[in-house]
């Protein structure tokens, strides 16, 4: 599959670092799949990763927590 935003690099299974940030709440997750293009970078997630991802932002929210770095837990 050719990736959507540089058009010509290839898309393949990896591992990722993704930063959210949700008000004042700052939260990297470590070691991600991800579909990754070997050109630009630029990754995809699932729909249930990133539902992992947006969830655990949210209650970082909830929580007040300033920073969070955590390993992704599948």
């Amino acid at each position: 599959m050719k990736c959507v935003i540089c058009k010509t690099g290839e898309i393949h299974e990896g591992i990722v670092t993704v930063t959210l940030q949700r008000g004042s709440s700052l939260v990297v997750s470590k070691g991600v799949p991800a579909d990754v293009c070997d050109n630009c970078g630029e990754y995809y997630l699932t729909p249930e990763v990133t539902e992992k991802l947006l969830k655990r932002a949210n209650r970082a929210t909830v929580d007040n927590t300033e920073i969070e770095v955590l390993q992704f837990a599948g």
